[in-house]
């Protein structure tokens, strides 16, 4: 004789009970999410900066190619953002598929199959690091939220920053050793597994049935005819998309064609990553009581000054300088971006910020083949790296016009 669910409150209960008990908890889940992210982005998706002078080195790619491999994971990238506003499937499962195939696409650049293949890895690599970046995110704050813990969401962004510390600083031990780029790309393989198998019990999907009212509640709003404030916030998001990735792309290669047998020349990059992560944290802990385009215009010049430094003083010091520069406003501006969508649409900000999102992922595909096109005609990255940081303030400028022509009301603070 079975017995009714609904009959049986102590059955229930005990049900429930169970499940809470196998909940991972705040600490668990936000140490998670670093975890991911750093997979996702520092290996997934980053992984290629370090590895690409060995590369190089290894006779197995040219700029102008490496460029090009670059561009298709930006493009995978765009892809998968895309795709995210369009569907809405358990987030814990696209994560954990997310992180399987950042391992199998990261060991699979190490077989010799040339241009095609691993562009063709590298763009899926992309689709990957995005869907991992986008459902990790929801997911974990999700759960931080219902825990009474958001506050620590902001060690979740520490992720792709510490990610690239690990892969920055083993590159540089794996050129000290004189290793092939293919067995380095099986080295951060390895790791990834390592990392995914450690965090894999963590993202749990959820094994509720979805109602009518949950299925509703989780499809997409209609699109709302936004003001011309937030069509500036997109453009302007798109610039910082442009400005950065030239500099994320290439800086090992820039550092190497300027200080030619420097031993520091592959440590710039992990400390762009230190930044990176040191700048995440710093952001959360201004807070959302201030004026978002006054602190994305901050974050712009600051970048772009970052930018600019390394084609003007191509020195130890100022790659250094650099890379602090270029690296802390890097997850700060894209949380300040968040909150200003969600200032402007409100309810449709998710819509907002796949815009965004699609903007500055454009941003990243055309900086690479711009980047290489200017070396071919100039010889150097200077031009390319001016580029970007005119960019760079194009986007401060319209921050700063924003605020100018549409001042926040003295008596309200920001919503975020």
């Amino acid at each position: 004789m079975s017995v009714s669910p609904s009959r049986n409150p102590e059955l229930v209960h005990g049900t429930l009970a169970g499940s809470e008990a196998r909940r991972p908890g705040a600490w668990a889940v936000a140490l998670g999410g670093l975890v991911s992210l750093a997979v996702a982005m520092g290996i997934g998706r980053f992984a290629f900066t370090p590895l690409l002078p060995m590369m190089l080195h290894d006779g197995s790619v040219t700029l102008h190619q490496g460029g090009w491999i670059a561009t298709w994971n930006y493009i995978g990238y765009f892809v998968g953002a895309l795709a995210c506003l369009l569907i809405r499937p358990d987030a814990a499962r696209m994560v954990r598929w997310g992180l399987a195939a950042t391992v199998a696409l990261t060991l699979a650049m190490a077989l010799p199959l040339g241009m095609l293949s691993w562009s063709l890895w590298r763009a899926a690599a992309g689709v990957a690091s995005a869907f991992v970046l986008v459902y990790t995110a929801a997911w974990c704050m999700q759960r931080l939220a219902e825990a009474g813990k958001p506050a620590l969401g902001g060690l979740i962004f520490c992720g792709p920053g510490i990610g690239i510390v690990a892969t920055g600083v083993s590159a540089f031990g794996m050129v000290g050793m004189d290793w092939s780029a293919a067995w380095g790309w099986i080295a951060f393989g390895v790791l990834a597994l390592v990392l995914v198998a450690a965090v894999w019990r963590i993202f749990q999907p959820d094994s509720a049935p979805h109602s009518a009212t949950a299925s509703a509640a989780a499809a997409p709003p209609r699109m709302a005819a936004w003001s011309g404030e937030a069509w500036a916030l997109t453009v302007a998001y798109g610039l910082a998309g442009f400005g950065y990735i030239i500099t994320a792309t290439f800086l090992p290669v820039i550092a190497r064609q300027a200080m030619p047998g420097s031993l520091w020349a592959d440590l710039f990059w992990p400390l762009f990553g230190a930044a990176v992560a040191l700048g995440a944290l710093t952001a959360v802990r201004i807070g959302v009581r201030h004026d978002n385009r006054v602190l994305l215009a901050l974050a712009y010049g600051m970048q772009a000054a970052g930018v600019a430094i390394a084609a003007v003083w191509p020195t130890l010091a100022g790659f250094a300088l650099s890379s602090l520069l270029a690296g802390l406003p890097f997850t700060a501006l894209v949380l300040f971006a968040m909150h200003e969508a969600r200032r402007l649409a409100g309810g449709q900000a998710p819509r907002l910020i796949g815009l965004m999102t699609a903007a500055y992922g454009l941003g990243q595909i055309v900086g690479p083949p711009f980047a290489t096109a200017l070396v071919a005609r100039t010889g150097g990255f200077a031009a390319s790296l001016v580029g970007a940081a005119l960019a760079l303030l194009a986007g401060a400028l319209i921050y700063l016009w924003l605020r100018r022509v549409a001042p926040l009301p003295s008596a309200a603070a920001p919503h975020a």
